[in-house]
């Protein structure tokens, strides 16, 4: 459906705010620079030493002042920052890069302990 014709260019209503399409915000990137994936639930940290960089824009920015309290998963961020993930997650790579936060990794499944291993630990520890 198109807009009516005195509207002109405006096809978005009032309430829906500024719109900025990803790769705008990305410069055209649909991945970090470092060639890093950073996991959906990678808890970001951002460095309590590093002085932000006088050249980062807004976004980056905000992403800083979003984890600088707390450390917050990629998840949170991109909920908090209202962005989409993709676009989070470059953003993320770009201070990565710069040394303005730290990425903690989750564990991969395979590095976990086996289950049947911790069952006979937990039997070995009631059998004292």
């Amino acid at each position: 459906m198109s807009p009516p014709a005195d509207e002109g260019a405006l096809w978005y209503d009032d309430d829906a705010g500024p719109m900025v399409r990803a790769y705008t915000i990305t410069g055209g990137r649909t991945r970090p620079e470092s060639g890093q994936e950073i996991d959906l639930i990678a808890v970001i940290v951002a460095d309590p030493d590093a002085d932000p960089d006088e050249t980062l824009d807004e976004q980056h920015l905000a992403l800083l002042d979003l984890c600088r309290p707390a450390p917050l998963s990629v998840a949170e961020l991109a909920s908090e920052a209202d962005l989409a993930v993709g676009v989070v997650r470059v953003l993320l790579g770009d201070l990565l890069r710069d040394g303005q936060l730290r990425v903690i990794r989750p564990v991969p499944p395979a590095d976990l302990p086996d289950a049947g291993l911790l069952r006979d630990v937990i039997d070995g520890l009631r059998a004292l």
